[in-house]
């Protein structure tokens, strides 16, 4: 065991966990804007604009985050249009890739998740709504939004969890976040278990930090949902 090389190499890890909670809130903010207009899309009368939804929520929920994300970052490389666009100053960094993948990806998780919770809002209170007059801006901001996300909130904090998890791969296209940096370490310095064990131990750090603050969350706003027995 050498467990001074990790001593030695703190710093790096606290700039790898800065970039990991950079790269999770940033994706998770996004897809969340992101996936609220979807949901009710997801949900539609029109055909067209279901179905649409559908098939993006399906191709990005169907295939492999790191499949997307070598198509992203490796794969528009590949096509002059894209070479010679304004897009490409951007398109050619890995951190703007990153949040691209992570963000097209946890948007079709998190808008299945609140379409979800949406069909799950009770009809009668819907009807109320209606019957009391409000405009369907007003019932969407009043009533469905906020029913929505309070039935969705046990899934999304498991979607917020995989986010959390995801972002290692961003090691693959050369950031350094947690798992980059241990990945570094141990090419620097041939040592295999420690940096993995440390990197290992920040990410359980950090989730059981998430998953506390969202239990309050849930607790304070979709308590009233729990099924008690005895």
């Amino acid at each position: 065991m050498n467990w001074d090389v990790i001593v030695e190499n703190l710093g790096l890890y606290a700039e790898g966990a800065k970039l990991t909670l950079l790269l999770a809130a940033a994706s998770l903010a996004l897809s969340f804007v992101l996936a609220l207009p979807l949901a009710f899309a997801r949900n539609s009368a029109s055909p067209l604009l279901r179905y649409t939804v559908l098939a993006y929520t399906l191709v990005f929920r169907g295939t492999p985050l790191l499949v997307q994300l070598f198509l992203i970052y490796f794969g528009l490389a590949q096509f002059e249009l894209v070479r010679s666009s304004l897009l490409w100053p951007w398109l050619s960094s890995p951190l703007v890739c990153v949040l691209l993948a992570f963000v097209l990806n946890s948007t079709a998780y998190s808008t299945e998740i609140f379409a979800g919770g949406l069909r799950h809002i009770p009809a009668g209170e819907i009807e109320a709504a209606r019957a009391y007059g409000m405009s369907p801006w007003t019932r969407g901001r009043r009533i469905l939004v906020p029913a929505m996300l309070t039935r969705s909130l046990p899934l999304y904090g498991n979607e917020m969890i995989m986010m959390l998890h995801a972002t290692s791969l961003a090691s693959t296209v050369t950031l350094l976040e947690i798992t980059g940096v241990a990945r570094m370490i141990t090419l620097n310095y041939y040592v295999q278990f420690e940096p993995y064990v440390t990197a290992a131990a920040i990410y359980l750090a950090m989730t059981f930090a998430l998953v506390t603050g969202f239990q309050l969350v849930q607790r304070r706003f979709a308590g009233y949902l729990e099924n008690r027995i005895g």
